[in-house]
């Protein structure tokens, strides 16, 4: 693939089951820089999972925590980093990521994504009635938002993991401010 320096954080953001996690973790690899997931830095700090603080404290209290750990880790050292599907939503999540790093959006449609979370037991937001039709929802609100990141990959069934960490190490090449290649 070529050696390059990443010159700033790559947020990866987009709808569970999109493959923020597997594609951050090949990607990190390729570009020899440290992988981070939003959620986990929170539940560390927190000593509890997100379900927990959810659950005890309030989506209210979890998404400032969620803004403070993103604060964190845009102004430590360069790296991938995996947010939760929610963290894109917050203008000032936004706009922190858009100054201090790039947000690049893993977009995956909505037979793909149900593919991947069906049978997951440990999306909260899914424990609903009709889980397809939330997740439906919650993508249809979402998408706009998501539209909003400096760079968009499409993600595709037959895609591997690699070849997405791939699509999205080209993405940011296109950029020498975030990607300079040698």
């Amino acid at each position: 693939m070529g050696t390059g320096v990443l010159r700033k954080t790559v947020v990866l953001i987009g709808m569970m089951g999109a493959g923020k996690t597997a594609v951050g973790t090949a990607l990190a690899r390729a570009l020899g820089v440290p992988f981070l997931d939003s959620d986990e830095e929170i539940e560390r700090a927190a000593s509890m999972s997100v379900t927990e603080i959810f659950r005890r404290d309030g989506e209210a209290f979890f998404r400032a925590r969620e803004s403070e750990v993103l604060a964190r880790l845009l102004n430590g050292p360069p790296c991938v980093l995996s947010t939760g599907g929610g963290a894109f939503l917050s203008p000032a999540n936004r706009a922190l990521i858009a100054e201090k790093g790039v947000a690049v959006w893993l977009k995956a449609d909505l037979e793909l994504l149900w593919q991947r979370v069906r049978h997951k037991t440990t999306r909260p937001l899914l424990r609903t009635a009709d889980p397809k039709a939330t997740l439906a929802t919650l993508l249809d609100g979402r998408a706009p938002v998501y539209a909003e990141a400096q760079l968009i990959v499409e993600a595709a069934p037959e895609y591997s993991v690699e070849e997405m960490a791939a699509k999205v190490r080209a993405a940011l090449a296109s950029r020498p401010d975030i990607l300079e290649t040698t």
